[in-house]
């Protein structure tokens, strides 16, 4: 008996020696601070949100080629064939899970998801720049998720910061993803945090407006065939009388120094800074501007136009014709959208004799970079200038095709032949062929075209035979296709062309995902 007393009365010591050490052990790490009181205060609420608008000015490259390169605006484009394999695959459909703008524009949209997650988890709604940081926040998630549901069909819903259990995320269900993307626009427009302009020439505001997020939702609704419930949301923008045609010259809409005028709905800035120029590299207009080193002898400076370029992303003779077709080859808009190599040379420029370019004699002019776009101090990589992302046109041409298809012809009518009137063309009823034809060469080249004909049903007709020929310009103007080498059935758009392949990288780290169809 006194023997188990002893060894009950050790065990109590035992344990409390042991509760002893593991209260000493318990010591609050010093300098540590929890995720919702690094984000307690209004500075870094703005900081967590500026990361998301990062994330979307670094994504600019591959996203802005994604979207245009597969459309039937451009060819690959480039000095000669093979200048860019990467362009080509993309624009001849022979690309494959591994390309690195799909992977880059995957990755980039998740980063947003994200820090918008991060936001909406840990910042407290309890002062106004908190508020409006949360809302802002639901704009972007729902900005991603518009792509990578239209693109991808089934990426994964991603609505909190996840634990590593929970990484391996399944395929999305649609009608889930698409009724988030709602929740969060209509709950960020609820809000009443997010800016507004002051009136409709204020250049001032620089973030996402509430007029942006209503403009998102009515493009979620169209693409989801709600017709009437986007009709309403793009009643509310139109409505507003904060947004309007651009009534100066057509193409100087996007003249870099008109940052953020009447028809901008939304834009990546860039802030000139001459001290720190390469805050501003920008490849991708670099990559499209007039390939310069095939313009020596009569330079593009004659045009007025910067020294420098590469000549990818050319435009296609169908678009040019498409123009002709609705406007004459006299046009307004056609002229301030395109020239062509005649035009080119009349202005006082021209190929080098014994050049060649990869084109069809048309060239860009509303993407042009002139000669004082370029900072004094900067460099050939650098422009202070912002990236458009949704201007007014789109706005009403959208509304019109909602109102159409919801049966509402009179505003149909009246917000299609406000685009025209401005390309100073005559009225006429709106019907989807005169949308189509309407958004194809007002929004050319402006990153909706191949979304448009997916979703529209019309890719595969239009885009079927791309990547049979590539055309070859010499110095003359003279055109000659050449073979691509493609084999037959292996180029131009197909039937698993409708979804984007989930990339290859997120199929070898999440095992749970199913890659789309025929990939």
């Amino acid at each position: 008996m006194k023997r188990i007393t002893l060894i009950y009365l050790a065990a109590i010591a035992m344990v409390f020696t042991m509760l002893s050490c593991e209260d000493e052990l318990d010591i609050v790490q010093k300098g540590a601070i929890s995720l919702e009181e690094y984000y307690g205060s209004d500075e870094s609420a703005e900081g967590a949100v500026s990361a998301i608008y990062g994330e979307l000015r670094g994504m600019m490259y591959n996203y802005k080629f994604l979207k245009n390169i597969c459309s039937d605006d451009v060819w690959a484009g480039g000095a000669d064939r093979g200048d860019n394999n990467d362009l080509e695959k993309m624009n001849e459909f022979t690309f494959s899970a591994e390309h690195g703008f799909l992977s880059g524009c995957f990755q980039s949209y998740y980063n947003i998801i994200y820090n918008a997650n991060i936001v909406m988890q840990y910042i407290q709604p309890d002062s106004d720049v908190k508020k409006q940081m949360i809302a802002e926040a639901k704009v972007f998630r729902a900005l991603a998720y518009i792509d990578l549901i239209s693109l991808w069909g089934t990426p994964p819903l991603v609505d909190h910061p996840l634990d590593p259990s929970e990484y391996q995320k399944t395929n999305g269900d649609p009608a889930e993803l698409w009724a988030l993307v709602e929740t969060d626009l209509t709950e960020a427009i609820a809000s009443g945090s997010l800016m507004q302009k002051s009136n409709v020439n204020d250049d001032s505001v620089y973030r996402v407006t509430k007029q942006f997020a209503q403009t998102l939702l009515g493009k979620a609704y169209l693409y989801q065939g709600k017709n009437s419930e986007s009709a309403a949301a793009f009643e509310s923008v139109i409505g507003s009388n904060l947004y309007a045609l651009y009534q100066g010259e057509y193409d100087d809409i996007f003249a870099f120094s008109n940052k953020n005028n009447s028809e901008s709905m939304f834009e990546v800035n860039r802030v000139v800074d001459a001290n720190n120029v390469w805050d501003n590299f920008d490849f991708w207009h670099l990559m499209i501007h007039f390939r310069t080193d095939r313009f020596t002898a009569k330079p593009v400076t004659a045009l007025g136009l910067s020294d420098l370029g590469w000549g990818f992303c050319l435009p296609q003779k169908d678009l040019y014709d498409a123009f002709v077709a609705e406007e004459g080859e006299d046009g307004y808009r056609l002229n301030r959208t395109l020239k062509t190599y005649e035009q080119i040379q009349e202005m006082g420029a021209s190929m080098d004799p014994g050049k060649t370019i990869i084109a069809e004699g048309y060239f860009f002019w509303k993407t042009r970079i002139t000669k004082d776009a370029v900072p004094a101090a900067g460099s050939n990589f650098t422009w202070d200038h912002n990236v458009r992302i949704m201007r007014y046109a789109d706005v009403l041409l959208m509304a019109a095709e909602a109102n159409l298809l919801a049966g509402n012809q009179s505003k149909a009518d009246t917000y299609l032949n406000m685009v025209r009137s401005r390309a100073k063309l005559e009225n006429k009823s709106a019907t989807m062929e005169a949308i189509k034809t309407e958004r194809r060469l007002e929004l050319c080249f402006e990153d909706v075209r191949y979304q448009d004909l997916i979703r529209w049903g019309d890719a595969e007709s239009a885009l079927s035979g791309q990547g049979k020929e590539y055309p070859v310009m010499t110095s003359n103007g003279a055109v000659t296709f050449k073979s691509t080498g493609n084999s037959e059935g292996k180029y131009g758009f197909q039937e698993r062309n409708t979804l984007f392949p989930f990339p290859s990288t997120e199929i070898q780290l999440n095992k749970n995902i199913v890659q789309n169809p025929g990939w």
